[in-house]
């Protein structure tokens, strides 16, 4: 009788440790990817940030351009539609596995990005705007800022390929689905970016 009760507890403790052990895997691998989560909004909010940096910029940059005589209204016009599109796209970090939104976000600061890539290549031809230095600082933090945005994509973009391998991964993909982690959306490149810009003079 005492044998049988001393293999009854022991099956019971291994049992109990068990579920212990699996359970202490389940809450690292929760854990875990809570913290991967939390690098993916950081790195997002740096990219937010170089993109207000630059949207804070155009105003000055436009008004700047305006005053320079028989400037192609066209072209800062171009440049003020396409903040204003900017404008009205909010991404918060709940849509990044939206690929719809995130699709239209990106779509929007690329246009924004076109227009202003023409905006300087056409200020090339007004030498009174290569002097005016209110403009050349404009265009040196503009480049700057376009530099950075371009550091924190790539940096947003890693982050996000660590996540997403994670979720995927058997076993922590059991716990990414019961616990409700979705698959981020990746920066892409801009429709056309695979070929060289032509420049004519």
């Amino acid at each position: 009788m005492k044998k049988g009760l001393m293999i009854a507890l022991g099956i019971v403790a291994a049992i109990i440790i068990l579920i212990l052990v699996i359970v202490g895997w389940g809450v690292g691998v929760y854990n875990n990817l809570i913290g991967l989560n939390e690098k993916v909004n950081q790195a997002w909010s740096q990219v937010e940030n170089q993109y207000q940096r630059r949207y804070d910029l155009i105003p000055n940059l436009v008004e700047t351009v305006k005053g320079v005589a028989n400037f192609e209204k066209e072209t800062y016009t171009a440049v003020t539609e396409a903040r204003a599109k900017v404008g009205q796209i909010k991404l918060s970090p709940d849509q990044l596995s939206d690929p719809e939104a995130f699709r239209k976000f990106q779509q929007a600061q690329d246009g924004l990005s076109s227009a202003l890539s023409r905006l300087l290549v056409v200020s090339e031809n007004y030498p009174q705007l290569k002097a005016n230095e209110n403009f050349l600082q404009l265009q040196a933090q503009l480049e700057g800022t376009e530099n950075r945005i371009a550091v924190e994509r790539m940096k947003y973009n890693q982050v996000v390929q660590e996540y997403n391998t994670q979720i995927k991964r058997f076993p922590a993909a059991l716990i990414a689905n019961m616990a409700g982690f979705k698959e981020k959306e990746y920066f892409r490149a801009a429709t056309g970016a695979e070929e060289a810009p032509r420049v004519q003079f």
